[in-house]
């Protein structure tokens, strides 16, 4: 069985690169997340006990939550750490999405804070990785000194791979809650799409890989269709951070050690990552509305909800 559902696996992933629905499908090494699936078939549900095809005994399994109902699949898995997990395939009755308490929200991710948004609401960015390097480069040194092939070698190279689970568990974990409270609050999202490959290119890198931009924005992205909310991508080469919010004057290009800065038209004190994420909100109005948000300030998208206007917006062509 769980042959049988690798190749139907790789079916689904060529048919879905052939459509141009996602990527071509890639190998994937035995030191990688292995699983296998299990229809109904191939296990047994009873009592709360899973026993799968060719087992006696069911699994001994510590259970996160109960089961609503009985499964329809099964897929086992063991991550690069060694831990096992079973993931159960139900079905559910969706939750009502609950009242939204804001029409629309502005966000600008960043690396120093992680998040701000256009209701001036700044989400620290916790930087997991940072937090556990020290116990990270211990590990890998001692794995770096044990001899390959050695049963020691292994226990080190399990030893570094449970360091980088918590890691991501602990990143997973808050990405989660992050976007479920910013969907259930908000009707509409408005973000930047940005590009998280050519950025890991830089210097940068490792802080880029740490934050998970694209982890969180793939929440977002999945859980707006769950809750029947609106998730809008502004176009990465929007100027949000050069842009001035109340008059829609746009400046030259400033360093990121500069947080705050004075639009030299009319005269307001900016904070960097406030102001890009109102004009993030602003652009997503304009193309809620069907404008073209290159034309900054879209008529009228300065009073729109969730927005204050300090002075008389002017209407400024974008460079090309």
């Amino acid at each position: 069985m769980p042959v049988q559902q690798a190749l139907r696996h790789l079916e689904a992933g060529y048919a879905r690169f052939f459509q141009r629905l996602g990527r071509k499908p890639r190998f994937k090494s035995r030191r990688d997340r292995q699983s296998a699936t299990f229809m109904k078939t191939a296990f047994r549900w009873r009592e709360g006990q899973l026993t799968l095809a060719l087992m006696k005994q069911p699994l001994a399994i510590r259970w996160s939550r109960a089961l609503p109902s009985a499964p329809s699949s099964v897929t086992i898995s063991r991550d690069a750490a060694g831990r096992w997990h079973v993931a159960f395939r139900v079905e559910v009755e969706p939750e009502p999405a609950p009242e939204p308490l804001r029409p629309a929200i502005g966000i600008d991710l960043g690396l120093m804070t992680l998040a701000v948004t256009s209701d001036g609401e700044s989400v620290a960015n916790p930087r997991w990785l940072r937090q556990r390097q020290h116990r990270l480069r211990r590990a890998q040194r001692a794995l770096a000194r044990k001899r390959k092939g050695s049963n020691n070698r292994e226990k080190a190279r399990r030893a570094v791979a449970r360091l980088h689970a918590r890691v991501a568990d602990a990143r997973r974990d808050h990405h989660h809650k992050l976007s479920t409270q910013w969907i259930r609050e908000n009707q509409a999202i408005h973000v930047e799409t940005l590009s998280v490959r050519g950025l890991a290119r830089t210097r940068l890198a490792r802080s880029l890989h740490d934050a998970a931009w694209g982890l969180l924005l793939a929440m977002l992205r999945y859980k707006a269709a769950w809750y029947g909310r609106d998730l809008v991508a502004i176009d990465r080469f929007f100027p949000s951070t050069r842009a001035c919010s109340c008059c829609g004057g746009v400046g030259p290009k400033r360093a990121l050690h500069v947080r705050t800065w004075t639009c030299d038209a009319c005269g307001v004190t900016h904070d960097r990552d406030v102001n890009a994420s109102q004009n993030i909100l602003a652009a997503g109005h304009a193309v809620r509305a069907g404008s073209d948000p290159r034309r900054w300030p879209v008529e009228g998208m300065l009073d729109a909800p969730g927005l204050t206007r300090s002075a008389t917006p002017v209407r400024q062509e974008l460079a090309a």
